[in-house]
């Protein structure tokens, strides 16, 4: 798989599970993320969930895209939680859906995680073996 057809996988799958650490236990949990034009991934959380004091604690995450016919892209990155109203803009116009729980992006609800991609894998159903992607 290509870095252009990992990309248009991640946009088209839309979701994607975000995995972090709770002392040594994963969780997983679905999520809307946004690919920005300098390969960043955007995530909007609530401000009150665990998923952000797992980040603080270990801020190593993994996400996992999937399409139907099963190919997939394993993004794994550094998050860091941020405010910047730029990025939080940004996110609330590229995700629509963000309307059904915030009312906008200077909501004191709104949390922003940014995840900064260290390495990608990502498979087809043909592929024999996965296939590391440079996002840098």
């Amino acid at each position: 798989m290509t870095k252009d057809e990992a990309i248009d996988l991640i946009k088209d799958s839309g979701f994607g599970f975000l995995a972090t650490v709770e002392k040594k236990q994963p969780r997983v949990r679905p999520v809307g993320p946004y690919l920005t034009e300098d390969n960043k991934l955007l995530l909007a959380l609530f401000s009150h969930r665990r998923s952000l004091v797992q980040i603080k604690e270990n801020p190593l995450v993994e996400i996992c895209f999937v399409d139907r016919k099963m190919a997939y892209c394993r993004i794994t990155g550094n998050a860091t939680i941020t405010n910047d109203p730029e990025n939080k803009k940004i996110m609330w116009d590229n995700s629509p859906m963000l309307k059904q729980y915030f009312s906008g992006p200077e909501d004191q609800n709104f949390s922003l995680t940014e995840i900064e991609i260290t390495q990608a894998e990502a498979m087809t159903a043909s592929d024999q073996d996965p296939q590391i992607i440079d996002f840098s």
